[in-house]
This record gives structure tokens, sequence and C-alpha cells, in this order.
């Protein structure tokens, strides 16, 4: 209830809180005309706060989600140790053995000697304080005799110390990951592998019924995707697709933006992928011992065309239609995972595509630069996708609404419409600004200044390597990870089960099915398969 003072001041609980009129007044008194002037507009601007009260309320996200509970837990809520096979021991299968708590000894002395001089280089410190996940690396597979060496390294790591820190009993090694599947100390499986193998590693885990966490893209084909969703559906395992995404706390807020029906409604969501540096552009480094003794070659081929040896193709597989799928699969998959956990999109209706390879005339197939439009007709949507290899100008996701936008990254900025209805008086009261953000959230700072490589400062920019929780720096990977263990441990749920994972998958191939034939598809859900128009 309200009441007033004898100063006239406006008592609510509602009512901002600041100074009051005397001392306002106070401050003034040596002004007499200026300081009523002054005073009015301070007084006017309070009560048109207070007027639009109600408003302003709504456009306050939760307060209790940006600070989760802490995650750590030393001691696991299951004492069973879970037995975990890694398929594919290159870059990003390391990664997601480092993201359990394997690492090698290498990177733990070379971010210890770096922290001397850098005192802004936390990675050791947010590394050893990530949660004990009570598992054991007991199986690897690579082709690579280079990868495999370094898999196994890190697999006898159980202390996540440096070169000179207690080792454990090292994985052991299988020359085919038929072979891992068929054993019998394996409990799951994280398949780190070119695209072209994910759709039938995927399946034989599952029909070995192993639990399967499997990096993006699920599938190289429409066909595909639905031959794995059987299989895990089938044989009732854990599935996970390798979406980190997922854990960003930037993204959950934003999610209740949409729920709150802050922007309106929605009719475009614009995304972006820029780089410009040979990683970005997946020209990696050749390591000098690829030749065909320390590979497989054939087994690498799989059911790809046949090629001769090639250690480019081995390293560089993402430029070639042979065992990649593009720009779509390898970088909007990321883009589109977080629109469809924003909005829950699901698979679009119609997809156009046009681009070309315009600046790395490498011998590649896979396209340089990419536009895709995509349409969804019941939610009145469009969302369009541009990329570029040859640039490395940053572009945030971007949401447009009658009402308002919101751009997404790392951080989230809402902007109310200089048009809009919902904000119209409040606008013109100038209680709501046009020309700076309405809502702002930024996680907690700090930490990433020691990423050095232009692909980890790009998915740094995006929030892809670390979130916060309990104001604590946190690894997205080894979270995702985590919520698969704990779903194969207590039944929890998964973010990016098989449902997000399938969605996924069939928005990649319609926007690449478009581009190699230039012309428009469609999609026939009641035939799980691409019409051309």
């Amino acid at each position: 209830m309200e009441t007033t003072d004898n100063n006239n001041n406006i008592n609510s609980e509602n009512t901002p809180r600041g100074i009051g009129r005397r001392d306002v007044l106070k401050s003034l008194i040596t002004l007499p005309v200026a300081g009523a002037l002054v005073y009015g507009a301070f007084r006017k601007k309070q009560l048109e706060h207070y007027k639009h009260n109600e408003l302003l309320k709504t456009l306050s996200l939760d307060k209790g989600s940006e600070t989760p509970a802490a995650y750590i837990n030393e001691t696991p809520g299951d004492s069973t140790t879970l037995r975990v096979g890694v398929i594919g021991t290159g870059g990003r299968g390391l990664y997601l053995m480092r993201s359990m708590g394997f690492i090698q000894p290498k990177w733990i002395d070379e971010w210890t000697e770096s922290a001397k001089t850098n005192k802004q280089d936390n990675r050791v410190e947010i590394y050893r304080q990530m949660d004990n996940l009570n598992v054991e690396i007991t199986a690897i597979c690579d082709i690579f005799t280079v990868h495999r060496d370094a898999g196994l390294e890190a697999s006898t790591n159980i202390h996540r110390e440096g070169s000179n820190g207690q080792k454990g009993k090292p994985a052991r090694v299988y020359k085919n990951y038929k072979e891992l599947l068929a054993a019998d100390d394996i409990d799951a499986v994280v398949i780190a592998t070119p695209d072209h193998w994910h759709a039938q590693m995927v399946i034989d885990a599952a029909n070995a019924g192993k639990h399967v966490y499997v990096e993006k893209p699920l599938s190289l084909t429409v066909a595909e995707t639905y031959e794995i969703e059987k299989a895990v559906k089938e044989n009732n395992i854990v599935f996970q697709l390798g979406h980190q995404n997922r854990q960003i706390e930037s993204h959950e807020k934003a999610k209740e933006v949409i729920r709150k029906n802050l922007l309106g409604k929605i009719t475009l969501v614009e995304t972006f992928t820029n780089r410009n540096s040979p990683s970005g552009a997946w020209v990696y480094d050749i390591h000098p011992d690829t030749n065909p003794q320390n590979v497989d070659w054939q087994q690498f081929l799989g059911t790809a065309p046949d090629h001769p040896f090639s250690a480019e193709r081995f390293h560089r597989w993402r430029c070639w239609w042979d065992y990649s799928t593009g720009l779509t699969g390898d970088l909007f998959t990321h883009e589109y995972d977080v629109i469809n956990q924003v909005m829950n999109v699901g698979i679009p209706d119609a997809a156009t595509a046009s681009g070309g390879i315009y600046y790395f005339k490498d011998g590649r197939t896979v396209p340089d630069v990419l536009h895709v439009s995509y349409e969804f007709q019941k939610l009145d949507l469009n969302l369009l996708y541009s990329a570029t290899l040859a640039n490395s100008q940053h572009r945030a996701k971007t949401f447009f609404g009658s009402d308002g936008y919101m751009v997404l990254d790392n951080s989230l900025m809402v902007y109310a419409d200089r048009e809009s209805n919902r904000y119209r008086e409040a606008i013109q009261d100038g209680v709501i600004p046009t020309d700076s953000p309405m809502i702002t959230h930024v996680p907690g700072k700090g930490g990433i200044d020691a990423i050095s490589s232009p692909t980890e400062q790009y998915f740094a920019q995006r929030g892809l390597l670390y979130t916060y929780r309990g104001g604590k720096q946190v690894d997205t990977a080894h979270l995702h990870i985590k919520e698969w263990i704990d779903s194969i441990r207590n039944g929890t749920p998964v973010s990016c089960g098989i449902k997000e994972a399938v969605d996924e998958a069939i928005t990649a191939h319609m926007g690449t099915i478009a581009y190699r034939n230039n012309k428009k598809v469609f999609w026939d859900n009641n035939k799980k398969d691409v019409e051309f128009g």
C-alpha cells in the first residue's frame, strides 16, 4: 500500500530507491532557480519510472539462474566407475578426453609455465577444479599412430599432473573400432572421428549396448539420420550430441527473454560464421609423420569414394564432400543448435542456398562462402545463415521482433524497437532507451586472455569454451560430458539428445542439398525426406 510522508515522497515497495527530496534540495540550495528546474526533472523521471514499474519488472531476468550452485563434487553420487572407450583421439578426441579429466601432461606443463608471466592465464586452475567424474578410459582407437600415442598418454594421467606427475594404467589400444565395441569392459563411447564415420559408429555402438557421446554433425545424409534415431531408441541407450553451447549461461537467459515475449512477434533470425585464417578454413597443419605406414588409409576411407593416400585429405578432410558436411554441418550446426535451444524451432519447411568457392582455390569441393535461407511456415519465421571463411569481422546472432531485438553471443543484449507498441509510452517518457540495451547480461569476466589460436578465439567469442557456475569459470565441454555421464548413472535428462540431434541434422542437410543442387528444397515430414521445388 502506498503512503505519503510530510515531504510528499511516494513510498512503496515498488518505488525505485534513491536519494530523498531533502538531500536533493540541500545539494542545490546555492542555485535556487536552476536547482528547482533540476529537481523538477529528477522528480519527473522518478515518477515516470514508477508509472512504468510493472513494465520494468517484466524486463528483469531471473536472478536465481545467474549464479547457479557450484557444480564441484569430488565424491560422485554413484560410486561405480564408468568405463569409457574413445574412438578418434585426434584434436577433438583429445579435447573431450581432457574434458573428462584426462589430459596430456605437456598441456599442464605449458599452462603452468605461461601462468608465471601471464596472470590472466588461469587454465591450470580451471582445469584442476573440474568435477571428478569417476571415469576410467579403458580403451582408445585411432588409425593414426601419432594420435593413438597421444590418446594413450592422456589416458594414464589420472591425477591431472604435468610430465613429472604420477601416472596410472594406460588404456587398451584397438586398431578397429568394432573390436573396441565388442569389449566387455566398456560401458560407453565417445566418438570424435571425421563426419562420414559418425553414423555407422553410432549405430554399431548402440547395437552393442554402449551409451554414446558423438561430435556433431550427426550424419552425412538424411537416410543415415533416421537409421541412427532407430538404433538409439531401440537399444535404449543414453545419447548426447556434442554441442557444449547447451551449457552456456547466456543461452538460458535468452530462453527467458523468449518465454517472457519481450521481443514481440519474432519474424527473422540472422546468424553468421566469419573466420579468416588457414585453420578457420580447415587448412590444418600436416603432421610430418603422416604416411601410409602410420595411417590406416583404407579404414579412414570406409564407405567414401576410393582415393590414393593423401596426407592433405587425411588432415584437412573437412574440405571435401567425400568426408565432410561443409559449412552447414561443421559450423552452421553450432549456430542452429543455439537457436533451436532458445526458440525450439525444429525442422524448417523449406531452404534455399547460394555461395561458392571464392577464396580458397586449393582443390576443395565444399564452399568457403555460403548463404542459406530457412523458412518455418508455422512460426511465420525466416532463419538466415551467412558465412565467409575470408573475413573475421564478428557478427552475433540477432533475433528480430516487433517490439525489440536480441543480440546473442557469450553475452546478451536486448534493445527496444523505436516503433514498438508495447514500449512506446516508456520510450517517449525516456524510461526505456532505443540507442542502448534495455537488458544486458554479461557472464563473469576474465580467464580467456590466454587463448591464442584463431579457432579458440572464435569459439571463446561465442562462449563455446567457458561459461560460469557458482561464480567459477568452467569448461563447457566438461559440463556437457558431465550431463551425459549423470544421465547414464541417474537417468537425468540430457540437453542435446536424439530429438535435438535429428532436428539439427535434417536442417543442415536441407541447406547442403539446396546448395549442391541449386534448387529450393522442401521438407516432407511424412516421407522423412526432402523434395525439390
